[in-house]
């Protein structure tokens, strides 16, 4: 509407980049010696000029493979790294000031970094950070009440952390995390080693916590599932640039120019026949799936259709996970079809 106020996002970055700067050592006696008295530097650019929104409220998947510069952007956006050059925002604060008032609206959950302490119940840890993010005391006891019982967390929380499961770590991690409810939310990995049921809760309580409280949420996984489940838009990054940013949806159809036809049968059929019209990725019995060229799918089906018993045909996309797993093996980094 005309003259309304625009929402600043939680997050927003400007060509965001951090450049790492690893000694370079000639090889021999000789370099050693060199090495004493000065020392050439090789630079690694570990995020390379990355532009970033979230909006309040909303959750976004923030995608790729191994040293793709995922952990190291969440790192700047929390103020625990500074970033090299451009501009991050978070709330409308710098992160990397660390100031008070942003670090009482945030929270980060690595799955493979504890805040707890190792040797105390999980309830001493809660208390402790209770002083370090100044909750009011009543505030804190329902809090914590409420968020123990959405993980049913009652009969573990007096327990030392070190004799907990790693499922019953993580849980007691989200609660420390969410004790003084914070407004941005980052998770990296925050499912990683958990059995489905405890990867399932974990996906639930986070829903739930977004639904009702409006936290933003960025969520770093190799668990496709995790992403499915919540995310509505993805952030894919390779080798520190963003490659893609969108919807689930719209990610299939720019990486991946195929489909599939899944076809089921009167009676069984060679599945070497169906080889001109297009790839078998599986064959069971009367059931046959074909990858087909996305651009000639009505013509393929009608193809088949005349020259093939089928009583069912269903066309089906490519998986998230399939399309993520190829992108990532093949180095694919411009998609194979664009759109609006």
């Amino acid at each position: 509407m005309p003259g309304s106020l625009k929402v600043m996002p939680a997050i927003e970055t400007h060509d965001l980049r951090k450049t790492y700067y690893q000694p370079k050592k000639a090889p021999g006696l000789g370099g050693a010696i060199r090495g004493l008295f000065s020392r050439d530097r090789t630079a690694i650019e570990a995020v390379k000029g990355i532009d970033l929104e979230v909006a309040q409220g909303e959750i976004v998947g923030f995608l790729g493979p191994n040293g793709a510069g995922k952990t190291t952007t969440i790192k700047m956006l929390t103020g625990i790294l500074n970033p090299t050059s451009g501009t991050a925002q978070v709330l409308g604060y710098r992160p990397f000031e660390r100031r008070p008032d942003l670090l009482r609206q945030i929270a980060l959950v690595m799955g493979n970094k504890a805040q707890l302490w190792w040797d105390l119940p999980a309830w001493e840890s809660f208390v402790v950070l209770r002083e370090v993010y100044d909750v009011d005391p009543r505030k804190f006891k329902t809090r914590v009440d409420t968020l123990i019982e959405l993980l049913d967390l009652k009969d573990k929380v007096h327990t030392q952390v070190r004799r907990l499961s790693l499922g019953e770590r993580m849980k007691c991690e989200l609660v420390a995390a969410l004790l003084h409810a914070p407004r941005v939310l980052f998770l990296d990995e925050p499912t990683i080693g958990l059995d489905v049921v405890s990867q399932k809760r974990i996906r639930d309580f986070l829903r739930q916590v977004n639904r009702e409280e409006q936290c933003s949420i960025v969520l770093t996984s190799h668990y496709m599932q995790d992403v499915l489940e919540l995310c509505e838009r993805v952030v894919v990054i390779d080798h520190g640039s963003k490659v893609f940013d969108g919807t689930l949806s719209s990610l299939t159809g720019d990486y991946s120019d195929t489909r599939r036809l899944r076809l089921s049968l009167d009676e069984t059929v060679d599945p070497a026949r169906f080889a001109e019209y297009g790839e078998v990725v599986e064959f069971e019995a009367n059931t046959v799936v074909l990858a087909i060229p996305r651009d000639q799918t009505a013509a393929r089906t009608g193809e088949i259709l005349q020259a093939f018993p089928v009583n069912d045909i269903a066309v089906e996309e490519v998986s998230v996970d399939e399309v993520i797993r190829h992108l990532f093996e093949s180095g694919q980094t411009n998609p194979a079809h664009t759109g609006p």
